[in-house]
């Protein structure tokens, strides 16, 4: 019996649906639920579906490092975080940079200064705090810039180690993501061995394409061992698109992090 539990993005599974109704689908099935921008979605009508909402957006708009962006970072934050509260969210995602709707950064850094890797540390020390007060955790999700999200500052799981490591707070962890990590780094035991003092929930899809476990490269059973031996009792939440099905990509994702063997 695994410790760790499962989660899945609404945003991405029965996309045929009203956004409520993917919600209680996803916790019907069995999993606890994540979202993404809470500023587009009816709070209490989540809220009412009685799911437990485990990880959303934890910003509106902002920047990491530059100084007008971290202000605007941390005032959406707390914004964010008075949502966490009403949604009993206990962790809210932050990326280098926002995301527009394409998930292209808003303020795109084909170059990272070390000014920009002081300004974001000094950014998430403060966001570190903030969640502090608030009881809840911040989460700093690495990404990809060869598919998904060029442009991208901090994208690679060891910037995003480097960050945390640096803020050393409990209120501020890894979002591992294990799709983006695939195309960006690899070796994925090794990294998730290398990550797991400081991760705060694990994100995985299957590479290429960003589906369900066994629709590409990935062996993600050899990644769910490596877990039960390292003991992890976190959050595993699929964040990929159904190659058909979407309950069937719920089930495949529940087999390959269940057979461990």
């Amino acid at each position: 019996m695994t410790a760790y539990r499962l989660a899945a993005s609404a945003e991405m599974l029965f996309l045929d649906l009203p956004f409520a109704e993917r919600v209680r689908r996803i916790a019907d099935a069995g999993f606890e639920v994540e979202i993404w921008d809470w500023t587009v979605k009816d709070v209490d009508e989540l809220v009412a579906t009685g799911a437990t909402i485990t990880s959303m957006t934890g910003y509106v708009t902002g920047t990491l490092a530059d100084a007008d962006g971290a202000e605007e970072l941390l005032r959406t934050a707390e914004r964010s975080l008075a949502v966490a509260e009403r949604l009993d969210c206990p962790r809210l995602n932050v990326h280098g940079t926002g995301l527009d709707g394409r998930g292209l950064p808003v303020v795109p850094s084909l170059t990272v200064t070390p000014a920009m890797w002081l300004t974001a540390a000094r950014t998430l020390e403060r966001l570190a705090a903030l969640g502090e007060r608030a009881g809840r955790v911040f989460t700093l999700e690495n990404l990809n810039t060869a598919v998904d999200h060029p442009g991208t500052p901090f994208a690679r799981a060891e910037d995003t180690i480097a960050l945390v490591e640096a803020v050393g707070s409990p209120h501020l962890r890894l979002n591992l993501d294990l799709y983006h990590a695939q195309i960006g780094e690899g070796n994925l035991v090794q990294l998730v061995e290398r990550a797991l003092p400081l991760v705060g929930e694990i994100q995985v899809a299957d590479v290429p394409g960003r589906c369900e476990p066994g629709t590409g490269e990935i062996h993600y059973p050899a990644v769910a061992a490596a877990l039960d031996r390292l003991g992890y009792d976190g959050v595993v939440a699929l964040e990929g698109w159904a190659s058909g099905d979407p309950a069937q990509a719920l089930d495949r994702f529940r087999d390959a992090f269940t057979r461990t063997s």
